[in-house]
Parts: C-alpha cells; sequence; structure tokens
C-alpha cells in the first residue's frame, strides 16, 4: 500500500518562505515520478511542478523561479521549497506519484495532469497573506 503524507504547510506573510515535505511508504523515492499540485477554493487542482525518475523537472510559469522540488532517497521524501510566496499561491498543495518509471520527453516541456498520477497525498494547507 501506497501512503503519501504532506507536512511543513502553514501561514505565512507575502514574500515569505515555506519547505513543503511528502513523506512517502510503500513507494521508491529513488525511482519515482512525482509532482506537486495545488487547488485554490472553487479552483481546479493545478500541476506546478514535477519530477521524473531521472530528475528532469518541469515547472508552471507561475512558479518557475520561486519554487524548487528535490527528494531524498535516504528519507524517502520529496520537497518542495518555495520562495518569494504570494497571496495568489495561497491553496492546498498535494504530492502525487505515479506508479512505475517515467522519463519526461527533452523536447515537450508539459506538465502532466491529475489524472496522469494514481497516488495522493492528504494536502497541507499554504497560506500567503498581503
Amino acid at each position: 500500500q501506497v501512503n503519501l503524507v504532506e507536512s511543513g504547510g502553514g501561514s505565512v506573510e507575502a514574500g515569505g518562505s515555506l519547505r513543503l515535505s511528502c513523506g512517502a511508504s510503500g513507494y521508491t523515492i529513488s525511482e519515482s515520478c512525482m509532482g506537486w499540485f495545488r487547488q485554490a477554493p472553487g479552483k481546479e487542482r493545478e500541476g506546478i511542478v514535477a519530477i521524473d525518475t531521472y530528475r528532469t523537472t518541469r515547472y508552471a510559469d507561475s512558479v518557475k523561479g520561486r519554487f524548487t522540488i528535490s527528494t531524498d532517497n535516504a528519507k524517502n521524501s520529496l520537497y518542495l521549497q518555495m520562495n518569494s510566496l504570494k497571496p495568489e499561491d495561497t491553496a492546498m498543495y498535494y504530492c502525487a506519484a505515479r506508479k512505475g518509471r517515467c522519463r519526461y520527453n527533452r523536447d515537450l516541456y508539459v506538465l502532466y495532469p491529475p489524472a496522469w498520477y494514481d497516488y495522493w497525498g492528504q494536502g497541507t494547507q499554504v497560506t500567503v497573506s498581503s
């Protein structure tokens, strides 16, 4: 059974930083295909950053240059470092994982939709005040 558990959310002022963690069990981070999504009230869940098995990353324009995805194989965890936070970053943040390995096409810069992923965490709330 695969379990993903997010943590690290909270309330910060605009310009602040947070680091989200996603601990995995039943799933090996070193061979992972994972992503971070967020969902604000009344909006669809959107992919903001993803990483393939070979550690190629993809970022949404809205977070590029401010957010950084990383992994720690020893801790079997995925992270999202969020800097220069804005009020529009306020949302529930989810980590997601896909079965098996994946490799992004280097000529195609896309973020796959939620349906592409097989496993989800319960989410962690991020609130950014102005």
